[in-house]
């Protein structure tokens, strides 16, 4: 499966920062670009979630709040056994772990690099992926 890349403005909408952020972090290395058919600058999915990640790590951590929401992001990480897998996505500065079944996961073939939506209600966190996907 290959890695999906993101305009630069829909990468931007995904860690919450404006798209001339994103255009300067690419300008100065900090995330890679490509250029697509049509012309367009995009992000690689996958270093778009490391960064994501590192930009997760950066956040003020003293304004947590509960919410019953759903939070668009990036897949990071998923690590599979036998029965479960973890799956953590970083919707903008909110990191989002969820435990589903390997089947699940493999049916969504979820990978890093990936959109989906952190589905939040009371202690459960489910993943699904964007209808645009």
């Amino acid at each position: 499966m290959t890695v999906p890349a993101y305009r630069v403005s829909r990468a931007a909408r995904l860690l919450g920062v404006s798209t001339d952020t994103m255009r300067r972090w690419a300008d100065a290395g900090r995330v890679h670009t490509v250029t697509d058919a049509g012309g367009h600058r995009c992000v690689d999915g996958a270093d778009l979630a490391r960064l994501a990640v590192e930009l997760g790590g950066e956040q003020d951590r003293a304004h947590r709040q509960s919410l019953r929401n759903r939070f668009p992001g990036i897949v990071t990480r998923v690590l599979r056994d036998g029965v479960a897998a973890q799956v953590e996505v970083q919707a903008g500065p909110h990191r989002l772990v969820s435990l589903i079944t390997r089947e699940a996961a493999d049916e969504l073939g979820l990978e890093p690099g990936m959109l989906a939506d952190g589905v939040v209600k009371a202690t459960n966190v489910s993943i699904e992926l964007p209808a645009d996907a």
